[in-house]
């Protein structure tokens, strides 16, 4: 009976272990490092989907506004610089890389702000079927790179923060010492700022 007791008693105490390290935490980071992963790919796909439709919305425009060559060639560019970028995993913790990244992501999106502002002036263009479905898609892609950022930027607050507090601050120095913080989006310094509002009329 002693035995048997024994040789029960190995396993099931490797067992009860197994699940009490469970419960603790050990596998929260991995688990919120994933889930962040998760959150970059679609942050990834939705500016890859923006990426996608701006050829045509240039094309659209040009054929209603050939003087703006100057936005165009903007466009052209950003877009170019953007879909040059080298992503890869080690973005995520280079805090220059992931600057790099964020800052070809707002020249583009200036860009097509000003090709957007370019259609006000031609009424012919804001009439084109064509034109009016290209801008919705790209309104909704600009919505959903939003979303897929708020997520992103929520996925690492909790996988940094694992990483620093107890009992996750124990894991990472004892099991996840190659896991660094990840970096994410900040607001440029002028988007913060109030907008100038002027009533007087010259």
């Amino acid at each position: 009976m002693i035995d048997l007791l024994k040789r029960v008693g190995a396993p099931l105490a490797v067992l009860v272990l197994a699940l009490n390290l469970a419960g603790c935490g050990v596998n929260t980071i991995p688990t919120q490092e994933e889930r962040a992963k998760a959150a970059w790919s679609e942050v990834l796909n939705q500016y890859q989907r923006r990426n996608d439709l701006i050829p045509n919305l240039v094309e659209t425009v040009k054929g209603y506004a050939q003087q703006e060559r100057d936005v165009f060639i903007q466009v052209t560019e950003a877009r170019a610089k953007a879909t040059q970028i080298k992503i890869d995993p080690s973005i995520l913790t280079d805090p220059e890389a992931f600057k790099r990244f964020q800052e070809v992501q707002a020249q583009l999106s200036g860009a097509l702000a000003r090709l957007l502002a370019v259609s006000e002036r031609y009424p012919d263009l804001k009439s084109s079927q064509n034109f009016l479905t290209l801008q919705a898609q790209l309104e909704g892609t600009e919505n959903r790179v939003a979303v897929a950022r708020r997520d992103y930027i929520e996925a690492v607050r909790a996988y940094n923060t694992e990483l620093r507090t107890f009992p996750g601050v124990i894991w990472a120095s004892v099991l996840y010492r190659n896991n660094k913080p990840m970096e994410t989006f900040t607001i440029d310094e002028p988007a913060t700022r109030p907008p100038k509002v002027n009533f007087d009329r010259k």
